[in-house]
């Protein structure tokens, strides 16, 4: 199953469209994609796993591989550094975004499978799907739904699945 995502906010689920949010600059074409540009990459994306934080949920139901995350986990975005786009131990020598936030918009992460096979140095990383805030501010390149929302999807994924990024409704 392909799960759809639009430039205008909008993301397909069970048949309707429901809000979401993308990156701040807006989307762009995956070729073009940079790290640290607040971009998200247009294309398809295979949905990998799932990153959870356990004290707020439990275990997801879904059937896509999960993982509980800890506070000292994170994810490198050091385009020089060999765990480039990859998920490291904090206190981590290069770059790394945390993973364990104060807010709730990484309580269920979705890594994408984006510049991930192998990583290209400073094509972009940490391309999740994510929570929102209340507000559906933008976001650093990810794509992010109201926990209602990403639940349903979760409950639908299966290993293979994917999320594409399309810049308009009529574009498959």
């Amino acid at each position: 199953m392909i799960f759809n995502a639009y430039a205008d906010g909008t993301f397909a689920l069970d048949g309707g469209l429901v809000r979401c949010a993308l990156g701040r600059t807006g989307v762009v074409d995956a070729a073009r994609k940079r790290e640290g540009d607040g971009a998200s990459p247009l294309g398809t994306w295979p949905m990998r796993r799932l990153l959870y934080r356990a004290d707020r949920g439990g275990h997801p139901l879904t059937g896509l591989p999960a993982q509980a995350i800890h506070q000292s986990d994170g994810w490198c975005d050091a385009p020089g550094d060999p765990a480039y786009n990859r998920m490291v131990t904090l206190p981590y020598p290069a770059s790394a975004e945390h993973l364990w936030l104060e807010d709730h918009v990484y309580d269920l992460i979705v890594v994408l499978g984006h510049n991930d096979d192998p990583p290209v140095a400073g094509l972009g990383s940490a391309i999740f799907l994510h929570l929102a805030r209340p507000d559906f501010a933008p976001t650093a390149g990810c794509v992010a739904l109201a926990r209602p929302d990403l639940e349903r999807v979760l409950t639908r994924a299966r290993p293979g699945d994917a999320v594409a990024i399309l810049a308009s409704a009529g574009q498959s």
